[in-house]
């Protein structure tokens, strides 16, 4: 067993082991700072607040890089490794999403020696998982790369001075690499908080590439940590659990939401779960800052649906309803839509599927196909935000998402 203490930047939070043959806790020794446990690691309504190891060690594995990664079997083949949770520790467990980290026990690091906001970090495990890595040993493990989540291959890069992530997309077309620029372009012109992205180019591949939007004084807190906070009461469906729980830690989540469905259902996003959306919270004072800007919008627009496909009757969606006609029903108010803001919004779409490269993948009929759809659904918006009452019943669990998992990026033919 390695004995670790969990900090939050430079407060220590728990004693802890973990098993070096596993990689997950093995015991949680003590608690030191029940205030900066990882959220959702204690329900609120927990009248002993004792932090459940099973919960805890939930967290600490949903750190490492999902097995469904591509180009993941190559790297722990490479490296010698059989689970990704054993890459946590090589890391101390760090992260460009949040500032949790492991301080082995007795040592005198800091939060200023070893942070990837501040410091350098490898390139060898982005390498490998690029399938970019020459090297045969000697690897340097430090990288934030080992807890990124989702199962695009991608890595983290310092550009100009900046922690960026790298996305590719998937078969048969690479579009969530465009997709991300397009859905940016939408939220432009809605005035919809989000993170901005471009493409870039590697080897002739396609890649999405966006700066980091937490700093080292914020962090991200998904909406599935939020919802573990608590259990679901017996009146709330998914949609009410999470306002409720956001009321209750003093944020009015409903037009951020309203914004994030609308979006989702213009660009038909079939990816919208629980661990892509979220809140900041201020690192140093715990204070709940809002919702996150929207970002990872690129399983949309039938990625991955044959051309002669396109539209396909009842695109699946998530998180809260299975249909997006059903989801958009939980929008509280379009006060804010404008659709003279998207007007020519086709050109723009036209031109990111354009050039010469591009065009190797998305060819010049399938991008007019999209964007004509596009066009289609912001006018269906546009339709029922002229009709639009407060007489949904949000409390409906009808159409319900019943299990909320990231896309697995098969191919759909129909």
């Amino acid at each position: 067993m390695l004995r670790y203490i969990l900090m939050h930047k430079n407060i220590a939070v728990a004693d802890i082991d973990i098993d070096e043959t596993l990689g997950g806790i093995s015991r949680i020794r003590s608690i030191i700072s029940k205030e900066h446990l990882p959220v959702g690691v204690v329900r609120m309504q927990c009248q002993n607040e004792t932090a459940d190891r099973y919960a805890f060690n939930q967290w600490w594995t949903g750190r490492s890089i999902p097995a469904s990664r591509m180009g993941l079997s190559d790297m722990l083949d490479t490296l010698g490794i059989e689970s990704t949770n054993l890459l946590l520790t090589k890391c101390l467990g760090l992260s460009l999403s949040d500032h949790y980290w492991g301080k082995p026990y007795e040592s005198n690091m800091s939060w200023e020696d070893v942070n990837f906001f501040d410091n350098d970090f490898s390139d060898d495990i982005g390498d490998l998982l690029f399938g970019t890595n020459g090297k045969i040993s000697g690897f340097d493990l430090s990288s934030p790369d080992n807890t990124s989540d989702g199962n695009l291959k991608k890595r983290w890069k310092v550009i100009d001075g900046k922690r960026c992530l790298l996305k590719s997309g998937s078969n048969p077309y690479s579009q969530q690499t465009f997709n991300e620029v397009i859905a940016s372009k939408i939220m432009d012109r809605l005035g919809i908080a989000h993170v901005p992205y471009s493409v870039t180019w590697i080897n002739d591949e396609p890649y999405s590439v966006c700066e980091d939007f937490v700093t080292k004084d914020t962090e991200l807190i998904s909406a599935w940590r939020i919802l573990q906070l608590r259990t679901k009461a017996n009146h709330e469906n998914e949609y009410l659990h999470y306002v409720d729980i956001c009321k209750e830690l003093g944020i009015d989540i409903v037009p951020a939401l309203d914004k994030m469905i609308v979006l989702d259902y213009i660009i038909a996003n079939e990816d919208r779960h629980f661990n892509n959306f979220g809140l900041l919270r201020d690192a140093n004072t715990l204070e709940w800052l809002g919702a996150a800007p929207i970002f990872d919008s690129g399983t949309s627009l039938w990625y991955d649906r044959l051309t002669s496909r396109i539209p396909i009757n009842g695109v699946n969606c998530k998180p809260f309803k299975k249909m997006h006609g059903e989801q958009l029903k939980l929008v509280s108010s379009f006060d804010w839509f404008d659709i003279s803001k998207l007007n020519d919004i086709e050109d723009e779409i036209l031109e990111v599927f354009g050039g010469d490269k591009a065009a190797l993948y998305i060819d010049a009929e399938r991008a007019k196909v999209i964007a004509a759809e596009v066009r289609n659904r912001i006018d269906t918006v546009e339709s029922i935000a002229m009709s639009h009452t407060n007489n949904y019943d949000i409390t409906s669990t009808e159409g319900d998402v019943e299990e909320d998992l990231a896309e697995s990026y098969e191919i759909k033919m129909d």
